[in-house]
């Protein structure tokens, strides 16, 4: 990581823990290797680009040399965790995939709760499903996230504006701005 570069526990004034998913996760991101991955962030987009969340990429081309490892090796779970981790450098375009996948239904609420409340990410996810309520109030995925965290302390700082969660739907080739709908 550059020194420059802060990770995004320290803007939102929260203590960024040992993580056994994030030494997982470093393994594995050595055995599949990434072109020109210069971080763990790097590889986790490559990563939620192979299972079809697309609406961050780190560039054209590069998923074509990149040979993911299965879900029995990492779970959608343990991805969208290892995305929203403190631990992360703040590039909050990345919190993007993860709530795709949510939005998708592509994780297992249980799952994801238990690895959240591990590695205490549950302010993050709190967040998302705030802002993604606000697009869809019926997710159901995004309902059960909002319910088994809105005890959380609210962050100082916002995450990410509820429009970068969600696409405008088009209506006779033109943008329809009453409504919304979350990116799946």
């Amino acid at each position: 990581m550059d020194r420059g570069q802060k990770i995004l526990a320290q803007r939102l004034g929260k203590t960024a823990h040992a993580s056994p998913l994030r030494f997982k996760l470093r393994r594995l991101a050595a055995q599949f290797p990434v072109e020109n991955a210069e971080c763990l962030e790097d590889w986790l987009i490559e990563l939620a680009n192979t299972r079809g969340a697309r609406i961050v990429r780190r560039g054209v081309g590069t998923e074509r040399n990149f040979i993911a490892p299965d879900e029995h090796l990492v779970t959608n779970e343990e991805l969208v965790v290892g995305i929203c981790q403190l631990q992360c450098l703040d590039r909050p375009q990345i919190l993007r995939l993860a709530a795709q996948l949510i939005s998708r239904g592509e994780v297992q609420f249980r799952r994801l709760k238990r690895l959240a409340e591990q590695e205490r990410i549950g302010p993050i996810l709190a967040e998302l499903a705030k802002q993604a309520l606000r697009v869809d109030p019926s997710h159901q995925l995004w309902q059960r996230i909002h319910k088994a965290f809105r005890h959380e302390k609210p962050l100082r700082e916002p995450l990410l504006h509820w429009t970068r969660l969600a696409e405008p739907v088009m209506k006779h080739g033109r943008c329809n701005a009453d409504r919304w709908e979350l990116v799946s």
